[in-house]
């Protein structure tokens, strides 16, 4: 096992819901990854917190029970996971009584750098760092993590920010969305701003549409409780899809110095085009998936998922249409979408180029338009779709993909999103995080959107449970004179 990192100072990472599920399916797995690959510090510990009576015992015991299955069987090692548990402390704390506070303030005597991960609910952040600071467990080094959503408009996002901030300055405060840590995400800078080829094209009108989907094809599962009150729009889109819409519309950093960066992807936030209730009512589709087939099995409908009302509303998929009104996508159209119960789990981000303004070959029904597709998972790869004579006689076209699997294309090891992110943090990297100012902004475009459906009362479209969602989504782009990637 490679140590090079073992010269770090010592590393307390504090975990709020030590034993809930992104703990155990995401957190840990992260840093077992990060030690066997010898990223964490030889003096690095896992401090898992919750309300359990266990001992340290007790919890590495869990952990080997309930976090191993999520652990690749060709990246286990025996000896690194018995290294690894012996890492592991915990703390029993109930976040809304104080006193319980003194076991976490024994259990971090000494000194180390400390970060603290709040996987919790967010209405438990803000009580949660201020008996962090009242039991002296904040210094200027000090790290937080806050897992999304972090509020569920922009009034409660600023109250949470607020609360925060009275004990952690803005550079100790980790605003963490996992597909900011995805490796193709990451490279998305690279493709833009490395590549000559890309950039003087990457505008209108040289660019007619730009496509970002987020299909997921599981259903709600456990998180109808959360998921009932939230919906696709605050659980996906204020985040994770505004995220890499950021990306592929941002102007060029200064430097890959964080407040370069983000300072870019605010831009863009800010120059998106408000959505009149006119504009909801057109560039806008609801759905919620109903019973059908998803992964080659039944499923059942929203309505029919466990602890979900029989009466629900929410929405399980939108799609809806942006601007961002700048000199760069001036008449661009930037389509978004994300849903449950989907086909296939797939993210894509499809740059769509304008076809040329004279082509020789118009009178070719097969002539398709150069695109871009770029996708983030289940496999990472880039393709650039071409058009190139086809095999005879004659001069008729067929397209060809040039592809690279990225997968592929390095022989060193690609790290997971949460390790990835995980390790920003210790490090003190900052720029694959939301700052405060980018949140907010989010939440000020995505709240009209919210407002704009319960003036209207118009329930959500119907979708059958492993389709691609409600026909008004294909309508969407058809009036645009355009079609969904999978539709083309």
């Amino acid at each position: 096992m490679n140590t090079k990192n073992d010269t770090l100072l010592p590393l307390d990472l504090v975990i709020f819901g030590g034993a809930g599920d992104l703990a155990l399916r995401k957190l840990i797995p992260a840093l077992y990854m990060a030690h066997l690959h010898g990223r964490l510090p030889a003096e690095a510990r896992i401090v898992g917190v919750g309300r359990q009576p266990w001992t340290t015992a007790d919890y590495a015991a869990f952990v080997a029970e309930r976090a191993r299955p999520f652990i690749p069987d060709n990246t286990h090692d025996a000896a690194a996971w018995s290294g690894f548990l012996a890492r592991l402390d915990f703390a029993t704390v109930d976040a809304t009584r104080p006193e319980s506070f003194a076991a976490l303030r024994a259990c971090c005597a000494r000194t180390a750098l400390r970060v603290y991960y709040l996987a919790t609910a967010p209405d438990l952040f803000a009580p949660i760092c201020a008996e962090l600071a009242t039991q002296g467990l904040i210094n200027a080094d000090a790290r937080v993590v806050l897992e999304k959503p972090l509020g569920h408009d922009l009034e409660s996002a600023r109250a949470i920010n607020d609360e925060v901030a009275r004990h952690f300055a803005e550079r100790q405060i980790y605003r963490i969305d996992h597909y900011l840590g995805k490796e193709t995400v990451q490279n998305l800078m690279v493709l833009r701003f490395g590549n000559a080829i890309f950039e003087p094209l990457w505008r209108g009108p040289n660019i007619r549409s730009v496509q970002i989907t987020v299909a997921e094809s599981v259903g709600v599962g456990s998180r109808a409780g959360f998921y009932d009150h939230t919906g696709a729009l605050r659980d996906m889109v204020q985040n994770h899809l505004l995220q890499l819409m950021c990306i592929v519309a941002m102007e060029p950093p200064l430097s890959l110095d964080p407040d370069d960066v983000r300072d870019e992807k605010l831009k863009v936030l800010r120059s998106l085009q408000p959505l009149t209730p006119a504009d909801i009512q057109r560039d806008t589709v609801r759905g919620q998936y109903t019973a059908g087939h998803a992964e080659g099995h039944a499923a059942p409908g929203y309505r029919q998922e466990e602890g979900v009302p029989s009466d629900s509303q929410t929405e399980t998929f939108i799609a809806l249409k942006a601007h961002v009104r700048n000199p760069r996508w001036a008449h661009v159209p930037f389509f978004l979408r994300t849903g449950k119960r989907m086909p296939n789990r797939r993210s894509q981000i499809i740059i769509e180029f304008a076809q040329p303004p004279f082509s020789v070959f118009a009178d070719q029904p097969d002539a398709q338009p150069n695109r871009l597709v770029i996708t983030l998972q289940p496999e990472e790869s880039i393709q650039l779709q071409m058009m190139v004579k086809e095999p005879g006689s004659g001069m008729r076209m067929q397209r060809v993909d040039l592809g690279l699997d990225l997968q592929s294309a390095s022989r060193r090891r690609r790290a997971e999103a949460y390790e990835r992110l995980l390790m920003d943090v210790v490090h003190g990297r900052l720029t694959h995080f939301m700052r405060r100012d980018e949140l907010e902004a989010a939440w000020r475009w995505i709240d009209p959107i919210q407002r704009g459906w319960q003036a209207s009362n118009q329930p959500a479209r119907p979708y059958p449970a492993g389709s691609w969602g409600p026909a008004a989504s294909s309508a969407l782009m058809a009036r645009e004179g355009l079609a969904w990637f999978e539709e083309t």
